[in-house]
């Protein structure tokens, strides 16, 4: 993985301590919406470590791939995957 690691890593954990702040809200049984509302937020979180991983493949993997083949092989598999975010 290309991405940075140190700033995926800090994402990640952001957003590990947003669910398990979202376990105890539940534990409290807290009001429905502050839940949602923080669920949300967590999915914002992923959402940026995601954006960081793809902008890394598409400038290192995509960009450095040796041949045309080897590119348009890593520009479909991006392809196929934004497909599944899309669905």
């Amino acid at each position: 993985m290309q991405a940075d690691h140190g700033r995926v890593q800090r994402l990640l954990k952001t957003a590990r301590g947003q669910i398990d702040g979202i376990l105890k809200m539940i534990e409290e049984d807290r009001y429905c919406l502050d839940i949602s509302q923080q669920v949300m937020a967590c999915q914002a979180m992923l959402g940026k470590v995601n954006r960081e991983i793809l902008t890394a493949h598409l400038t290192h993997c995509v960009k450095n791939a040796q041949t045309d083949a080897e590119r348009e092989q890593k520009a479909e598999e991006l392809t196929a995957l934004l497909g599944k975010l899309i669905q």
